[in-house]
């Protein structure tokens, strides 16, 4: 599996009006099962998940506008690449495949967000799920985890959104039960 960075050359900001995705007035932050439902429209439209451009040797992005103020992102996965382990900075989110199949692997422990570089994790806190076309997950603020397209030929794309807009981003080396933090990216680094 090679682990690529989101590459800067995709970026574009798409609003989105629909009702069915926009946020129902007078509501505050929305949640992550908020988050999920808005996942589940984009990649329900094919029309926008089709106008992402797809690059073979990089994952590729269109930025969307979320609910709430949400923070949102349609993404192309070329067969082999991944996001390698990471978190989201303690904002809470969601992400749904919309084409393809991307898997994710995960921590069911709660990790400490300060005031460590490395931990060694206990026996049965990991969890992989296949996430196929329309399949998606919400996840609370400690969720670690990686996703990866392990297919060898085709691209999967996928819809993820966070809230609040993630402040940073934490990234993780594991060997075995060690996970060591080795890098804390900052929103300007993606763009």
């Amino acid at each position: 599996m090679r682990v690529c960075s989101l590459p800067s050359r995709s970026t574009r900001a798409v609003p989105l009006s629909s009702p069915v995705l926009s946020p129902s007035p007078g509501v505050g932050a929305p949640s992550a099962a908020d988050l999920l439902r808005f996942a589940r429209g984009v990649a329900a439209d094919a029309s926008l998940v089709s106008s992402l451009p797809l690059d073979p040797e990089g994952r590729t992005w269109i930025r969307l506008e979320g609910p709430g103020g949400s923070q949102a992102w349609l993404i192309g996965w070329p067969p082999g690449t991944g996001t390698g382990w990471h978190d989201h900075g303690g904002s809470h989110g969601a992400f749904v495949t919309a084409d393809g199949r991307l898997t994710e692997q995960s921590l069911t422990a709660q990790l400490p967000t300060e005031g460590w570089t490395l931990l060694e994790l206990a026996e049965g806190v990991d969890r992989e799920r296949q996430l196929a076309a329309q399949d998606g997950r919400a996840f609370g603020p400690h969720h670690v985890h990686q996703v990866f397209n392990s297919s060898e030929e085709e691209h999967a794309v996928s819809v993820h959104a966070y809230y609040p807009p993630l402040p940073l981003m934490r990234r993780y080396g594991r060997t075995g039960r060690v996970l060591r933090l080795e890098e804390v990216e900052w929103p300007e680094e993606w763009t």
